[in-house]
Parts: structure tokens; C-alpha cells; sequence
């Protein structure tokens, strides 16, 4: 590339909340747009953007003036918050923040399935009450079996971590394969009968047409009515009615969720009240420093963007999850 590319950084208005941005201007041109007017009328000059806290259906609208743009940086893993039918059928290469997250949403599955079975997330509320709440004993992980479905990045960053608390772990993904940390990966078909041995199923698919309501009736009636149910995939890739149903009638052990179909969680969800449930709000991966870290993640790929050399964390956007 000759000349600086033009960056649009999509929504910012300045690079005081993006450590670091600022050394993206020693090789483009680099304009912030805080809100969807200035997006349009900056758009028409772009060669890509860096969808911060970008709104999809303000790009969409936008789109038509799109006509340089290239390449579009996501700040996020997931980019069902990104993609829409334009620009799945167009030639501009989406990459994602693939990597930056996954220890972070680890260390919380991990957080959230020993609170479980400790019992601590009881503590708290009876510490809140004043209670004293020594009426129960407390579970092990160790000797408990592990279902990552969505054996990505994030999937592997919490089965390593399972494993070495003395779970046995295996998942589901695509299709069947061998692998040196899961003890076995299923494919679709083989779902419903390794739920069925599951202690543990952690949720970290990606939103696309084959992930929409994946876990439905059917697939929580195949758990054990002991079993845990953790998502921190997405929250549409859950059949929420079937989920609060499966745990109201003591179907399902409880449930930590990170993820909803609809976000905020509605205030009258019997999500909030039911007490097996952990609720927590789309934040498991939020660790202090995640910015910076995708700042540098976007700085490495506008210097490959500049060379002409292969993007870094490219995404299918026909299949609407990242490559590799």
C-alpha cells in the first residue's frame, strides 16, 4: 500500500478509552466516530474500521458509502454483533480480538462451577441475610466429568484449567476428531448422548443459522438433573423459556450465565430469583487491561493491512465464527 490507509475507529470519539490507539497514526490515518452521523460522512473515505463499540445496524445503514473499505477489525470474539447480509456478501475481510479473552472467561467458568459446588454462592446470599447456613455439605469437581460444547479457544482455555482440577473433560464441536487434551470431541449427532454423562456443560458456541437455539428442550432433558449448565457463548444459542423451565422443575442442577437471549436481562426474567441460577452481566471476560489488549491485537493487523501481508484472527463470515 502506497498511500495511508484511512481508519475509521467505530464508536470513539477520542483514543482516551483505547490505550495505545493513538500509535496507529505513525502509518494511517486515523478519524474517530462517536455516533452514526459522523460514521456516514466518514465512511466514503475508509479503508477499514476498527468496530470498537459499534452499533450494527448504524454500519448497515451506512454500508452503501462504503466503497473503499477493505477490512474490519472487530474488538470482540463473537461477530454476531457485527455481521449483516451486505457485508457477508461482499469481498471485505473481517478479523476478530480471537485470543484476548479466553484465559479472562477461563478463570470465571472456573470461579463460577467451584461457587457451585462449594456452595459458596449460598454464603453469599445467607451473609446477606445474616444466616447461618450450615445445613449442607460441600461437592468436589475432582472426579466430575466436563462437556465443552464449542471446543475453540475458550472451550480448551477452561478444559486445561478442569483437568487439572481433577475433572475429566470432552466435548462437542463440528465434527469428530481426535485431540491431545479432550478425551474425546463429538460432532451435532453425538450431543444428546454426552450430555448425558456430563457433570458440567459449558455453553462457548458462536452465534450463527446452525447455533440458534442449540441447547433447547430436548438437549436439557438429555442432562442429569444434577448437572451445571454454563454459558458464555452467546445468549440466543439458548432457549431461555426451555432452559428456566428445565430448572424451575428441578430438570438441571443450576446454571451460571454470562449471556441472555435479550441483554439487559429483563428485570421480571425468573432468571434474577431462581436460587440455583448465578446471573452475571455479559462481563466474564472484561479483565482489567482487555483494551489495551485488543488495541494491540488491531495495531498488529493494520501493520500486516499496510504491508499487504495475511490478516491476523480472520473470521469466516459465511459461517459467522473466526478461522483456525
Amino acid at each position: 500500500m502506497t498511500e495511508r490507509p484511512v481508519v475509521i475507529v467505530w464508536r470513539a470519539a477520542d483514543a482516551d478509552h483505547l490505550p495505545g490507539v493513538e500509535a496507529a497514526g505513525a502509518i494511517a490515518d486515523v478519524r474517530f466516530a462517536p455516533d452514526a452521523p459522523t460514521l456516514r460522512s466518514a465512511l466514503g473515505d475508509a479503508d477499514a474500521v476498527f468496530f470498537f463499540h459499534g452499533a450494527k445496524p448504524d454500519l448497515e445503514e451506512a454500508w452503501p458509502l462504503a466503497t473503499r473499505l477493505r477490512w474490519i477489525q472487530s474488538a470482540s470474539d463473537g461477530v454476531d454483533g457485527l455481521l449483516f447480509p451486505a457485508l457477508v456478501q461482499s469481498d471485505v475481510e473481517v478479523t476478530n480480538a480471537r485470543g484476548v479473552f479466553d484465559d479472562a472467561i477461563a478463570e470465571w467458568v472456573i470461579g463460577a462451577m467451584l461457587a457451585m459446588v462449594t456452595g459458596l454462592d449460598r454464603s453469599i446470599v445467607s451473609q446477606t441475610e445474616h444466616r447461618w447456613d450450615d445445613d449442607r455439605g460441600n461437592e468436589r469437581l475432582a472426579g466430575k466429568r466436563f462437556i465443552a460444547v464449542g471446543p475453540g479457544p475458550i472451550g480448551r482455555a477452561t478444559a486445561r484449567r478442569a483437568r487439572d482440577l481433577g475433572m475429566a473433560v470432552a466435548a462437542v464441536g463440528r465434527a469428530p476428531r481426535p485431540d491431545d487434551l479432550f478425551e474425546r470431541i463429538g460432532g451435532p449427532a453425538d450431543l444428546h448422548a454426552m450430555l448425558v454423562e456430563a457433570d458440567v456443560v459449558l455453553d462457548a458456541l458462536p452465534l450463527s443459522p446452525g447455533t440458534h437455539h442449540f441447547f433447547d428442550a430436548d438437549a436439557f432433558a438429555a442432562m442429569k438433573p444434577t448437572a451445571r449448565f454454563l454459558n458464555v457463548g452467546r445468549g440466543a444459542t439458548v432457549d431461555e423459556a426451555a432452559l428456566v423451565d428445565a430448572l424451575e422443575r428441578g430438570a438441571l442442577g443450576g446454571a451460571a450465565l454470562d449471556v441472555f437471549e435479550e441483554e439487559p436481562l429483563a428485570a421480571a426474567s425468573p432468571l434474577w430469583t431462581l436460587p440455583t441460577v448465578i446471573v452475571s452481566p455479559h462481563i466474564c471476560g472484561d479483565f482489567d487491561g482487555w483494551e489495551r489488549a485488543v488495541v494491540e491485537v488491531f495495531l498488529d493487523n493494520l501493520g500486516r493491512f499496510v504491508r499487504g501481508d495475511t490478516l491476523r484472527n480472520r473470521v469466516d463470515i459465511e459461517a459467522g465464527f473466526g478461522i483456525g
